[in-house]
């Protein structure tokens, strides 16, 4: 086992060790190279815009054996394609396709998937600026674009 250097001209490789364990660290690799906004299709921001364009059912993980309602959604910001999970009982009945969506992170792990749906990290927030949890309870009615 490496002992810390120790000495009067022990500073040099002690800055070295240390730049060392910074480059072992996932959470300051990703900071440091801006790694998040490259690779995360809203690029760092909390909610995007997009377009449907289809509908469709996801299986769930083991052990549940749901069909879990999704939409694939082409985003307007920088045309780059995205699942989103459909909130909500009946929230299939309320999109269609070429809708304008807003959809935002679910909130798993560390920008991971949430729950039981393999793959997909957003949800709908919005279906032609009217949201959605709204639309599923009839308070409004959908808007005709």
């Amino acid at each position: 086992m490496s002992k810390k250097s120790s000495g009067i001209n022990a500073g040099k490789k002690l800055l070295k060790r240390r730049n060392n364990f910074k480059k072992n660290s996932k959470k300051l690799v990703k900071k440091m190279f801006n790694l998040k906004t490259k690779s995360d299709p809203l690029a760092g921001s909390s909610q995007a815009k997009g377009i449907i364009l289809e509908k469709i059912q996801l299986e769930a993980k083991q052990p549940n054996s749901a069909m879990r309602k999704c939409v694939r959604v082409q985003l307007v910001k920088n045309g780059k394609q995205v699942t989103a999970f459909l909130p909500g009982d009946g929230a299939t009945k309320q999109v269609d396709e070429h809708d304008e969506v807003v959809i935002e992170c679910i909130g798993g792990k560390m920008g991971r998937a949430k729950g039981d749906i393999p793959g997909v990290r957003w949800c709908v927030v919005k279906v032609n600026d009217q949201s959605l949890p709204a639309l599923l309870k009839g308070k409004l009615e959908k808007a005709r674009k």
